[in-house]
């Protein structure tokens, strides 16, 4: 499964450095998926989480926290029905299915993406994840292997814009909306971000975007001006209208020359880098929700020894407060997020995590830490978008005072 996750990795950081395939030109190499007919995201069953089901944001998010001295506690965890803004979600590349793009049966994997990066924006957001037509491992594996499958990228998109679009109609009724994507998701909403939002009237609407696990172009120095033209990076967790994006890495294991992330094309061109740990500036701690049982990419994986001497933890998520902390790097190897763990041999608690990408035993140093990009910050996460939400609602209360 490592194997198939480094292919999916391959495909996302690949979308970012090309510019989008039409169908047409996707044509003219293979025949492209049987199925292109528009989706009909009225239909409940297009969608991974809506508001008011019992879906895949419906989940247990219940958390161990593991405090240094290796004392164990238990962290509860609801939704907020009433919660007044929405946040859009685009998953990354997960799908297992056989065809070059997906089809729009949830899998276990898509469920699990979600309970792993989305559901718990739920104390804070009204939960929408359309399900998409996304490019397959199988595809990657295909690639790999010299004989390319058709996957046709606009499908893709165009998945994801139908789903946005509808929403819109349908569903946000002038509301605030977070958008979240990471990896090939990410990929996807900086299209629709360039295309249809970007300095247009919809983006008052636009609370923030977090764009995780991915490149976005920023001229060096400056907050805006390379993928977007009136969308910047946020600075402080009271701006709205801005942008949150990093890549992560060890601090003592930075982007290697081959890194797939960290670096984008063009002269005096960075990428974008905002410390969800300390937006002003600086280093910062992170607060971290990681799988108990590691990063659930692989059966394979040897499950971590949280605690000394070992302790069953029977919660999907744990946390290790005080063991991680962030800044963003800008220097010879890239503009990336620098992850610290503080590690102390003498106390009970672990003295590392689990997240690099390893294929045959070892670990795949151009990818950092990918496989959890969302969950080593998703408490940071979301109490930025508390803070976002607050500042939003109050800056539209004043402008109908006004």
């Amino acid at each position: 499964m490592f194997r198939e996750l480094l292919f999916a990795l391959a495909l996302c950081a690949s979308l970012a450095l090309t510019a989008p395939v039409t169908r047409a030109q996707n044509q003219t190499v293979a025949s492209v998926p049987a199925s292109t007919a528009k989706n009909d995201y009225a239909q409940g069953e297009n969608w991974l989480c809506r508001p008011g089901r019992k879906d895949a944001c419906a989940i247990d998010l219940t958390t161990t926290i593991i405090a240094a001295n290796g004392k164990l506690t238990r962290e509860t965890w609801t939704a907020n029905p009433k919660a007044p803004i929405d946040c859009f979600y685009v998953y990354p590349t997960v799908s297992n299915d056989p065809t070059p793009n997906s089809d729009m049966i949830a899998g276990p994997e898509e469920l699990n993406v979600i309970r792993a990066q989305f559901a718990r924006f739920g104390s804070q957001c009204r939960l929408f994840a359309p399900l998409y037509r996304q490019v397959t491992l199988s595809a990657l594996r295909a690639l790999i292997a010299g004989r390319p499958m058709a996957a046709d990228r606009a499908l893709t998109y165009n998945d994801v814009l139908d789903a946005w679009n509808y929403y819109l109609e349908h569903d946000n009724q002038g509301r605030g909306v977070v958008l979240i994507g990471h990896s090939q998701g990410s990929f996807v909403l900086i299209e629709l971000i360039k295309n249809v939002i970007d300095g247009k009237a919809v983006q008052a609407r636009i609370i923030s975007a977090l764009l995780l696990g991915t490149n976005l172009p920023v001229p060096r120095g400056k907050d805006v001006g390379g993928a977007f033209q009136h969308l910047p990076l946020c600075h402080s967790a009271k701006q709205v209208q801005c942008v949150i994006t990093y890549a992560s890495f060890r601090a003592n294991a930075p982007p290697p020359s081959n890194s797939r992330f960290g670096k984008v094309a063009g002269e005096n061109m960075v990428s974008g880098c905002t410390n969800p740990a300390a937006l002003a500036g600086g280093s910062g701690p992170l607060h971290a929700y990681l799988g108990a049982r590691g990063t659930g990419v692989s059966s394979a994986e040897k499950v971590p020894s949280w605690v000394t001497p070992a302790e069953s933890i029977d919660t999907p998520f744990v946390s290790v407060p005080g063991m991680l902390t962030a800044q963003c790097v800008s220097d010879e190897h890239g503009s990336y997020l620098a992850v610290t763990v503080h590690s102390d041999p003498s106390d009970s608690r672990t003295d590392d995590i689990t997240g690099d990408v390893v294929t045959n035993g070892k670990v795949q140093p151009d990818w950092g830490l990918h496989l959890i990009d969302v969950s080593v910050a998703m408490g940071n996460l979301v109490d930025i978008v508390s803070q976002q939400s607050k500042a939003y609602r109050s800056g539209h209360l004043e402008s109908k005072r006004q």
